[in-house]
């Protein structure tokens, strides 16, 4: 029978990055199962005479806890999300908040970027790799297209404000679940809330489905003025393709062109006195 060859680094390389391991944390590697190894390489111990009732077990490695269910995660996002009342204290709430299991495997939170005080807002889906290292919403590759939309209109990260529904990177950048999507929501619905723009752009399918409430896909909805309430007025929000889907489809940038005129258009008339 032969024996199976080992795996070449590349192919080593390949699983780590299908298994989301894209990025090193530390200069020098560390062995997660030294301790698992030194526990094993320990002489057996002697059989316990159970000459009594009261015998210690034997100590547990502690774990961390496991998230709560979706539910539960859900029920405690909606219940803390209106809480906020500033900016800051919604990102204090999300630091200290363990529902989303994503904040485990993120290397940390990604919150917002630009001007709390802009007229327009952009929502995203979630960070990617770029955005997780650096703690900014689209900051890569898909970020540096979103910088040249809005410099089409006369914007920059000056003059608005970027945050995504999903605070914390997903493994391998992998699509949220729809769980994660709703137990994130109430935060980014207090968010838009707090900001109180005037002008709300959705960028994609997820975030125009998840935030917009809508059921139709990004090709239908897109382009399209829709009245979003934050409960206290209504907002104009439009949605419009995702950057990191116009890298990969360049050919709807003319439709997205047509989808930033309408906002800049909306910009000057809703432009206060």
């Amino acid at each position: 029978m032969t024996p199976e060859r080992a795996p070449i680094a590349r192919e080593l390389l390949a699983f780590y990055l299908e298994a989301g391991v894209d990025c090193a944390l530390s200069d020098e590697p560390v062995n997660w199962l030294a301790e698992d190894l030194a526990a094993a390489e320990q002489p057996a111990a002697k059989p316990v005479q159970f000459r009594t009732a009261n015998v210690a077990p034997p100590p547990q490695r502690i774990l961390a806890e496991p998230a709560p269910p979706p539910d539960a995660a859900i029920a405690s996002a909606r219940e803390i999300a209106p809480t906020a009342a500033s900016l800051q204290d919604l990102r204090t709430l999300l630091e200290g908040f363990d529902g989303c299991a994503l904040k485990a495997t993120a290397t940390r939170l990604v919150f917002a970027d630009g001007n709390p005080q802009a007229r327009i807002m952009f929502v995203g889906e979630a960070p990617g790799r770029d955005e997780d290292l650096e703690g900014l919403p689209f900051v890569g590759r898909s970020g540096k297209l979103l910088d040249l939309m809005m410099a089409s209109i006369g914007l920059d990260r000056t003059s608005a404000y970027i945050a995504n529904i999903i605070p914390w990177r997903p493994p391998g950048n992998r699509d949220p679940s729809p769980q994660e999507t709703q137990i994130c929501l109430p935060f980014i619905r207090r968010q838009i809330e707090l900001v109180d723009p005037d002008i709300l752009v959705c960028l994609g399918k997820p975030s125009s489905q998840a935030v917009l409430d809508v059921k139709d896909g990004i090709m239908k909805t897109r382009g399209k003025w829709i009245e979003y309430t934050t409960g206290t007025r209504k907002i104009r929000a439009m949605a419009t393709f995702h950057p990191a889907y116009l890298l990969r489809q360049p050919i709807y940038k003319r439709l997205t062109w047509q989808d930033l005129r309408a906002i800049k258009r909306a910009l000057g008339a809703a432009k206060p006195d």
